[in-house]
């Protein structure tokens, strides 16, 4: 079956944080915005999810939730076609969205005080649920080489020590676009466990990998990294369900595990979210053509981005992609600041963008532009990203 994603959506008035909750979230007050900020899709979730979540509602009671047996199953089966690991069942420990999942992590595993290592730019929530948590960012910033963007291996080592109690490594990255092979994750895992240090490893982009590029799960390259791995998953980013707030934390060490079922236990979580139940089973077990096929329609985007780029406003680069639907575009060629950059886009393009110096170091310059839209939206935004930067390129 061919899948339209070339169908125009309208989300306004849909309770939509991308669409409604710009001056809500962000204080922009500026009408007539084109959002391409939130990473959520602009393509209707399969109809195989909506059809799920109708036959829970037509049944007519949203009691509690209860008997998981083919949820976990379907997790399992999803993890070994799509990313060749074999999990056991009792290694899934089920959670709200991921973010609440790292900061109930990052109370399980670290005490007040503690170091915590990320690797910026990289998704700004990473720094504000570590610091909320009272803990210590420890900075590893990614290097650009130009075209796209390597680890910092050399750095790593200097900054990794025994105080460091958790690395969060975002796999494939937001918002550089890459995505690990084995040989960087090896090299890293092996320096995480000379130092005693556990990789929670954010995968929730796992699936939206583009060709000729393959995803490796920390957990699966050996026993050891296995063990000394906490894995966050979610179908929100492949499927376009992040508003069920459904998610699955993979813990094959049992120690680690039992641990943090304790947080849970504290916090009240005993049970998931049972339209999400029915959404995931729906996605993992009849959806994968559907996501093929989403994943090439965001590669194709991206293609003509990068040639709209080069046609029209050469002084833009978008950094060479590998996965996630999420550019991220280099405007240094411009020399804007920050601000005026932020403005320019808003007030004079009507384009709203993720600002790259919210990534933290290494985001100066930068935007990030969600391209899991229609065809005839992209065209749009860099029709408006064009005429916004003609006086910036006479000038």
């Amino acid at each position: 079956m061919k899948y339209n994603f070339d169908e125009v959506v309208n989300r306004v008035n849909t309770d939509s944080l991308k669409w409604d909750g710009i001056e809500e979230r962000l204080g922009v007050k500026e009408k007539g915005l084109l959002p391409m900020w939130v990473a959520d899709m602009d393509f209707k979730t399969p109809q195989p999810i909506r059809d799920a979540i109708h036959k829970k509602i037509e049944h007519g009671i949203l009691g509690y939730a209860g008997g998981y047996d083919q949820y976990y199953q379907a997790i399992v089966r999803w993890m070994k076609k799509k990313h060749q690991w074999d999990i056991q069942k009792e290694w899934i420990v089920f959670g709200g969205n991921v973010v609440s999942t790292l900061s109930r992590i990052i109370r399980t595993f670290t005490n007040p005080g503690d170091k915590i290592m990320i690797q910026s730019p990289v998704f700004a929530t990473f720094f504000y649920v570590i610091q909320d948590n009272g803990r210590q960012v420890v900075n590893n910033p990614l290097k650009f080489n130009g075209e796209t963007y390597e680890m910092d291996f050399d750095d790593l080592e200097k900054k990794l020590d025994e105080e460091v109690k958790l690395m969060i490594l975002c796999s494939p990255h937001n918002p550089v676009g890459r995505v690990w092979n084995q040989e960087e994750l090896i090299r890293l895992g092996e320096l995480c466990i000379k130092n005693n240090t556990i990789i929670v490893s954010d995968e929730i982009h796992a699936e939206i990998v583009f060709s000729g590029n393959k995803h490796t799960s920390f957990a699966t390259i050996s026993e050891t990294f296995s063990e000394n791995s906490i894995i966050c998953t979610s179908p929100h980013k492949a499927f376009n369900m992040a508003g069920l707030e459904i998610s699955n934390t993979i813990i094959p060490n049992n120690q680690l595990r039992e641990s943090f079922k304790r947080v849970l236990a504290c916090d009240g979580i005993n049970k998931p979210n049972l339209l999400g139940i029915a959404a995931l089973q729906a996605a993992y077990t009849e959806c994968e053509e559907w996501l093929n096929q989403m994943v090439g329609y965001c590669e194709e985007n991206y293609q003509f981005l990068c040639k709209y780029l080069k046609e029209n406003i050469p002084e833009v680069q978008a950094i060479k992609m590998e996965g996630t639907y999420l550019v991220w575009l280099n405007f240094n060629g411009l020399n804007l600041d920050n601000h005026i950059l932020a403005e320019g886009l808003i007030k004079d393009g009507k384009l709203l963008l993720s600002q790259g110096h919210s990534f933290g170091e290494g985001g100066d310059g930068f935007v990030r532009m969600n391209i899991a839209c229609p065809k005839a939206t992209l065209q749009e935004a860099l029709y408006r990203l064009n005429r916004t930067l003609i006086p910036t390129k006479g000038s």
